[in-house]
């Protein structure tokens, strides 16, 4: 039986190389700013501890303290969507 649910498995259609990047959220641009800075304090800890307490962190910040992130964020998302729109209009989609 767990054979035959094998092969109904659906191949995955391959991703264009030239598509753009999704855009960040404001989380990831503040996980990527303070990944090194929580593996400094805590050597040796493993990855997911290192997400856990970067998620700790970010809900522990005000309000105020994600502005700065969440502007990245609406820049980016800006950028995803502008890439986006081009790369529809060079493959006519």
């Amino acid at each position: 039986m767990a054979a035959a649910a094998e092969k109904r498995k659906a191949t995955r259609k391959k991703k264009d190389p030239d598509a753009p990047k999704r855009s960040l959220s404001a989380y990831m641009f503040f996980a990527n700013e303070n990944r090194d800075i929580v593996r400094a304090e805590n050597p040796g800890i493993s990855f997911g501890q290192v997400g856990k307490l970067l998620g700790e962190k970010w809900k522990a910040l005000t309000a105020d303290e994600k502005v700065p992130y969440e502007n990245k964020a609406e820049t980016d998302k800006k950028r995803y969507e502008k890439e986006k729109a081009e790369y529809a209009k060079r493959n006519g989609n």
